[in-house]
């Protein structure tokens, strides 16, 4: 089974919410100027940040560039794997992602290409 960079899970009975979730790599100690989102793929979302992997500076501004990317508040993204990895899986609720599946996968690949292309 091929890994997914990007998924989307409906609402349940144990999760009230609708979540989106991605599979980042993160490349801590990059210049200010490559802060960003570098690449997507099937696999992860490659992204950039220059804070340092030390005492989660790495983990708030992945979630800052995330939140900047997405047009979603910081406090509706949440790392909820990898912490104190490179390999992380951040959630994203609220707003948009409560459009439903389809909008919302196609919402997220356009917010991710537009910041890839530096738009």
């Amino acid at each position: 089974m091929s890994a997914r960079a990007i998924w989307y899970v409906a609402a349940t009975k144990k999760s009230a919410q609708n979540t989106l979730y991605m599979r980042c790599n993160v490349k801590p100690g990059a210049s200010k100027n490559r802060e960003g989102i570098a690449s997507v793929d099937d696999e992860a979302v490659d992204i950039c940040v220059a804070a340092q992997a030390r005492e989660g500076e790495a983990n708030k501004a992945v979630i800052k560039v995330l939140s900047e990317v997405l047009n979603l508040p910081k406090s509706d993204l949440q790392i909820t794997q990898g912490l104190k990895s490179k390999n992380k899986t951040v959630a994203a609720v609220g707003s948009w992602v409560n459009l439903g599946e389809e909008e919302c996968l196609t919402r997220v690949r356009e917010y991710l290409d537009s910041a890839m292309n530096g738009s």
